[in-house]
This record gives structure tokens, sequence and C-alpha cells, in this order.
């Protein structure tokens, strides 16, 4: 029993120590507990928010959901060119690019808006807080959870370890993708007038699958290559992008595809 704890003693203190020294100091980087607790607490939210609300009225929020989708599309909007004018000025490549540890000045702006992406992710859990105070609950989905919930660790250890180098693709890439998708929300919150203009949440769908191939095929490319990115994020990242992959897929098939063919029957 003491030999198991002092491993787990040794394996914490390495998850630790083996970060990169740039990112440790800042928020939320350092140990996992925080995260830990955050999701955590996310969790407890969708299991008990629905219970609480259960008596009570939903509420509107349009204000709020207004203000919340265009700052969330500025800021994706922000990183998506950090993520851009970086790896251009930084002449990264799109097949095998190493993560760029020094403190120069583009190393620091990249592993800066690595932080930001994360960060975001925080953020982005008051959309599920959103829908539980709407009493959305359908919207609520095991694909939205999942999704939200592990995107949060992914870019803690991202952050933590690799801040930059192959990653660099990912965060533009699905930064791009949500400048459209906050844009599409804060014109949904607008109210029911708006709805005749948001005939493209197909498209959406669709630019997000498009990512997640774009993805998938970026990090496999290197584990048949030499490459000084480590294999296991990129092995992480393959096989996380296929559950998205199949969910997203599954989404698209039981909202476009069935739930059109049960419309025309």
């Amino acid at each position: 029993m003491a030999s198991t704890w002092q491993k787990t003693q040794e394996f914490y203190n390495w998850v630790l120590e083996s970060g990169d020294p740039r990112t440790d100091p800042w928020p939320l980087v350092y140990s996992p507990l925080p995260v830990t607790l955050i999701l955590a607490s996310y969790l407890l939210v969708v299991a008990l928010g629905p219970f609480f609300m259960r008596q009570q009225r939903p509420l509107e929020l349009r204000g709020l959901l207004v203000a919340y989708n265009l700052a969330m599309m500025a800021l994706s909007c922000y990183m998506f060119y950090e993520f851009l004018v970086t790896s251009v000025l930084g002449n990264y490549s799109y097949l095998c690019q190493p993560v760029d540890y020094s403190r120069s000045e583009l190393g620091m702006r990249m592993a800066k808006v690595c932080w930001w992406f994360f960060f975001s992710k925080v953020i982005e859990l008051l959309d599920t807080v959103f829908f539980i105070l709407r009493k959305k609950q359908e919207q609520v989905t095991f694909l939205h959870v999942y999704h939200h919930g592990t995107m949060l660790f992914n870019w803690w250890s991202g952050v933590k370890y690799v801040p930059g180098g192959q990653a660099f693709f990912i965060g533009m890439l699905n930064s791009f993708v949500h400048i459209f998708m906050y844009g599409y929300y804060a014109l949904a919150s607008l109210g029911p007038r708006m709805h005749r203009y948001l005939w493209w949440k197909r498209y959406l769908t669709i630019m997000q699958l498009c990512q997640f191939v774009a993805i998938a095929a970026h990090s496999s490319y290197n584990l048949f290559t030499e490459c000084p990115f480590p294999d296991g994020f990129n092995t992480a990242v393959f096989l996380y992008i296929l559950s998205l992959m199949a969910l997203f897929l599954h989404f698209y098939y039981r909202t476009y595809i069935r739930g059109k063919q049960k419309k025309l029957t």
C-alpha cells in the first residue's frame, strides 16, 4: 500500500515538474487540481442543474447571451489571428512543427495564444449553464457535455507540455470555426425573428466535420514520419478526433437526414 501511494506521489510530482517552465506560472496551468475541480463542478451542474430548475421558469437571458456570444466571437477572431500571424512569422510547417520552447518573442507569443485557447475552453462551459438556466435540456446531449469536458483537459495538457508546435493548427482551425459558430449563436439569441436568417446551421455542422478531418490528417501524418513532436500527443489527438467525428456524424444523420425524412412522411 505504501509503495502504491509512493508511486502515485512520484507520478503526481512528475506531472507537476515536467511541464513547460514558461507556462507553469500562468493561471490554471501548473497543477491539474484547479482544472479537475472546474470539470467536477461542471459535471455537478449538468447533473443537478435541471433538478433545481424543474420548478423554476426558464430564464431568457437575451441581453447576456448576445453579449456573451459576441465576446466569444471576438475572442475567436483574436486567437485565429494570433495563431495565423505567429505561425506565418515563425515560418511554421503544416507537416512537421516542433514546439519552440525558447523565450523568444515568437515562441512566447505562440505559447500565450495557446493559453488563451485553453482558457476559452473554460469560458465555453458557460454554454451548458445557459442551456440549463433557459431549460433547453434537449441541447445538453452526451456530445455536448463530452466535447466541452474533454476539451478542457486536452488543452490543459497542451499548454502544460506542448504550447505550440503541431498544436497551433488545431487551435487556429478551431478558432476559425468558432467565429462562425458564435456568430450563429449571437443571431439565434436575438429571438424568433432571426430564425429565417439561420438556414446555414447545417453548413456549420459540415464545417465542423471538415475541421475534424483536417485535424485527423494533420495529426496522423507525423505518426508515420520522423518529427520532433511527441507521438503520444499526436496519437491522443487522432483518437480523440475520431471520437468527435463519430459523434458529430451521428448528430448530422439524426438532425439533417433522419429528421428530414420524418418531416416528409
